[in-house]
């Protein structure tokens, strides 16, 4: 299935996307997180698109192949903002909404905005519960958002760096030899641009933002009764088991699958979340339509 490799103007944001699938099938938004790029998406892209899906997944400004004018401000309000108008302007305004890490806050603000855009739900390891945050969290939480200075920053800079994202990608797997290493030259490539670490803190920093948007999020959830499947990596090194049950409480008729695996749970478990996406749009979003 041929993946296509675009971008769009967007206020000044040249935003790349990766699209592959037929423009009049079934659409799929992948919205991924830290510390990659629609890279990490780069093996269900295809996988969804040869299964009957039209699938785009952009990089967000500050990430991967995206360009931002100088002086933009990176918080998530802001990423959301640019995202939603990507989302207009390549005509996708009905869809299906697979989001994960920074993906959670980024969807849940554009589809809170336009709630009539969310067909229904992919969740895999996007936190929208308190008690979704591991003790990875601690030196963010307790320091970096009570008083972000040079120390508080020095504490989270392992994360950047070639080892610290490693880590990221092999926590909480069993079988590293299923994860590419080609996932930290890439996202560590990108993290090397000039300022990149620096978007970087900046969004860990306003991350503080988005617990306070989770009663909000709950709600919705509660109200709309989304048709959602969730895929949760029970070893990921940033958001607990706990995190993915939570679901639960709003969404009683939501699919859970607890998976042996760690944040970026499509590294080795493409197949099965592709197949499983199938049948589920099959089963309980298509026959509801």
């Amino acid at each position: 299935m041929t993946v296509r490799y675009r971008s769009a103007d967007v206020d000044g944001h040249n935003v790349f996307y990766r699209e592959a699938g037929e423009p009049g099938a079934p659409k799929i938004v992948l919205f991924g997180g830290f510390s990659s790029s629609s890279h990490q998406w780069r093996d269900l892209i295809p996988g969804l698109a040869a299964r009957g899906f039209h699938v785009v997944s952009p990089d967000y400004p500050g990430f991967g192949n995206t360009t931002s004018p100088a002086g933009f401000d990176y918080t998530f309000e802001n990423l959301s903002e640019v995202i939603e108008k990507w989302l207009i302007q390549i005509g996708f305004t009905s869809f299906g909404l697979y989001h994960q890490d920074y993906g959670g806050p980024i969807g849940n603000r554009i589809v809170g905005r336009h709630p009539e855009w969310l067909q229904w739900q992919i969740v895999q390891n996007s936190n929208a519960y308190d008690e979704g945050f591991t003790e990875a969290w601690d030196g963010i939480r307790f320091k970096l958002w009570t008083d972000r200075n040079t120390e508080t920053e020095d504490a989270l800079r392992p994360f950047l760096t070639t080892e610290g994202v490693k880590s990221i990608y092999l926590g909480g797997h069993p079988d590293p030899e299923l994860i590419s290493p080609d996932n930290w030259t890439v996202d560590v490539a990108f993290l090397d641009l000039p300022g990149r670490r620096d978007v970087q803190l900046d969004l860990l920093e306003d991350y503080k933002t988005n617990p306070p948007l989770y009663p909000t999020w709950q709600k919705a959830l509660r109200d709309n009764q989304p048709r959602t499947i969730i895929f949760w990596g029970q070893g990921d090194v940033f958001f607990t088991p706990a995190g993915g049950e939570a679901y639960l409480r709003d969404l009683p008729d939501a699919e859970l699958h607890r998976l042996d695996a760690g944040h970026f749970a499509v590294e080795d478990h493409v197949e099965y979340i592709a197949d499983n996406i199938t049948r589920f749009f099959h089963e309980r979003v298509e026959q509801s339509a």
